[in-house]
């Protein structure tokens, strides 16, 4: 964890964070400054910008910690700012927003525009905007806005700053470190042969994972299969056995002292992402609980995921019955990161651990009654279908809710 010390909005904030939060995530969970809006999370769309030391910049790309001793601005501060003001008007009155999703980040970058171009073209508004995505408006309001309230400014006789405050070199919010020294960056310092060799391969593993690492989304599942606990709890000490009931999941060798390593294949509909990752696996015989501690990396698609899984093999209510209780916590970042934020998580979730309960249950029975081979499992996991089927199920019940029908 990093201790970061920013000027947010003309007031001091001090806050302990993970050192890869970014400034948005930061701003928006810990501080409540919604108004910054996170779109493609990858610095394209421009909905996320802010001020920083007052030059505009990506919040959803840049670190907190970054920013150490910076001044930010979200739109939230620019209140009472006289370029702001002349922006909301103008954009409202040439119809410069619709939905109003890219706004914020519009008027900081168009606010911008204003200060530094003395007389600005439409070609030139539109060059400089282009940070900026929209997908109502056609821009044509908002170009027409921006060189609205310039003409104005200018007409009032109020000059560009051509600089603004692009005077500092580095990225935004790099300008509060303490220099060096002219002798120290000039003179090259002397190395020694043994320096220059290569130093020797450790054969120790390399850290994998952030010890002080919090999930983004945590919650709780259950479920009962037809089965004695004993029966139950020996089979979850399997690890390829268990791997096997996951569709799409497959172990790259036997397991050394609860370390494995694997893959597991997700299909999001045309979307195919194949997640090579590690994990840890802890039991405990007394209390009959356990924990599968996991990390992996889709290449295609540059997306990553950490995930802890505790749970808890239990008697159920009736006889030879099993129940489990089990406690997710995950973080998806990446291209795939946007399906983490939806509400439908949760029961995309459920369906996930009913097919897995169904090749747990297939198996069990499989054995009991000394079948020979493979059990039939499910061996493809679709999410994408399930989120359709999480979809419709949800508008089902909307309407039996609207029709009476549910009562």
């Amino acid at each position: 964890m990093n201790t970061v010390n920013l000027t947010v909005n003309g007031k001091p904030v001090s806050a302990t964070i993970q050192p890869r939060t970014h400034l948005a995530d930061f701003l928006r969970e810990t501080l409540n400054l919604t108004g910054t809006h996170l779109g493609c999370e990858h610095g394209v769309c421009g909905a996320c910008t802010l001020l920083v030391d007052g030059v505009p910049t990506r919040s959803c790309i840049t670190f907190a910690v970054s920013c150490e001793r910076a001044e930010v601005t979200t739109v939230e501060g620019l209140d009472n700012d006289e370029i702001t003001r002349e922006l909301r008007a103008a954009f409202s009155q040439e119809h410069g927003l619709q939905c109003g999703y890219c706004t914020p980040g519009m008027i900081v970058s168009a606010r911008d525009v204003v200060q530094r171009m003395a007389a600005p073209s439409e070609h030139d508004v539109r060059v400089a905007m282009s940070g900026n995505l929209c997908r109502c408006t056609g821009y044509v309001g908002i170009v027409r806005a921006i060189q609205r309230v310039v003409e104005a400014r200018r007409g009032r006789g109020i000059a560009a700053i051509p600089d603004g405050n692009r005077k500092r070199l580095g990225p935004s919010g790099s300008g509060h470190a303490d220099p060096a020294s002219v002798a120290e960056t000039a003179r090259p310092k002397a190395v020694s042969p043994a320096a220059t060799k290569k130093p020797a391969k450790s054969s120790a593993p390399a850290p994998r994972k952030d010890t002080d690492w919090k999930p983004q989304t945590s919650f709780v599942q259950g479920f009962t299969v037809s089965h004695p606990v004993d029966v139950v709890w020996d089979f979850f000490g399997n690890i390829p056995e268990v791997a096997s009931c996951l569709p799409g999941a497959s172990l790259a060798g036997d397991p050394v002292d609860g370390h494995v390593e694997g893959q597991i294949k997700v299909k999001v509909g045309p979307i195919s992402a194949e997640f090579l990752g590690v994990a840890d696996v802890t039991r405990d015989d007394t209390t009959r609980t356990g924990t599968i501690d996991g990390s992996g990396k889709d290449k295609r698609s540059n997306s990553s995921t950490r995930g802890l899984i505790g749970y808890e093999v239990v008697p159920g209510a009736n006889l030879d019955e099993t129940r489990v209780n089990i406690n997710i916590g995950f973080t998806l970042t990446g291209a795939l990161a946007q399906f983490s934020r939806s509400g439908l998580v949760q029961d995309v979730a459920g369906r996930l651990i009913g097919a897995f309960v169904q090749n747990l249950e297939a198996k069990l029975s499989h054995k009991a009654a000394g079948g020979t081979g493979a059990a039939p499992v499910v061996a493809e996991l679709d999410a994408g279908a399930l989120v359709f089927s999480v979809i419709v199920s949800r508008f089902k019940a909307l309407w039996a809710k609207m029709t009476g029908r549910g009562q």
